[in-house]
């Protein structure tokens, strides 16, 4: 019988089963009840100074500088309400109205979460509307960018 940090070893993290939560500061309802099919963005990077000294023509000295943060991309969602719509249209009477967001990453059985990720601060970049088709019954969402200001894996 295998224990649960067997498991963690063996199999590898998977990126087919996620979900992501929006929350706003001021409700205890999620801003975002949709599911998106695929999610990219994030990222962190770090400016990096190369300093020489003199007369070492072999070393370089590598000091850390600001840390900069990508844009989190989530594609093809579906939602049954306009929570986002919403949230985007707030954000042109208050600026400073941000929300915190978790992407998590569940393991194959769709229950266990491998990973958290914790993005703070987040403002609604770009939110687009799908070609509207007759076929299809539930609202749709093209693609959503948030920006972020803090990444942290929790």
């Amino acid at each position: 019988m295998a224990n649960a940090a067997d498991e963690t070893i063996r199999y590898p993290f998977t990126a087919f089963n996620f979900s992501v939560e929006v929350n706003l500061p001021d409700g205890p309802q999620k801003v975002c009840n949709a599911a998106f099919s695929e999610c990219d963005g994030l990222e962190m990077s770090m400016e990096i100074k190369t300093i020489r000294e003199g007369g070492n023509n072999g070393r370089q000295i590598r000091l850390t500088g600001p840390v900069s943060y990508g844009q989190l991309t989530l594609k093809r969602g579906m939602t049954a309400n306009f929570d986002l719509w919403k949230w985007f249209s707030r954000m042109l009477t208050s600026p400073d109205l941000r929300a915190d967001a978790e992407v998590v990453m569940f393991a194959a059985d769709g229950t266990t979460v491998r990973a958290r990720y914790q993005l703070s601060r987040c403002v609604p970049v770009k939110l687009k509307a799908p070609a509207l088709n007759a076929r299809d019954g539930a609202v749709a969402i093209e693609e959503l960018q948030l920006a972020y200001e803090s990444l942290v894996l929790i």
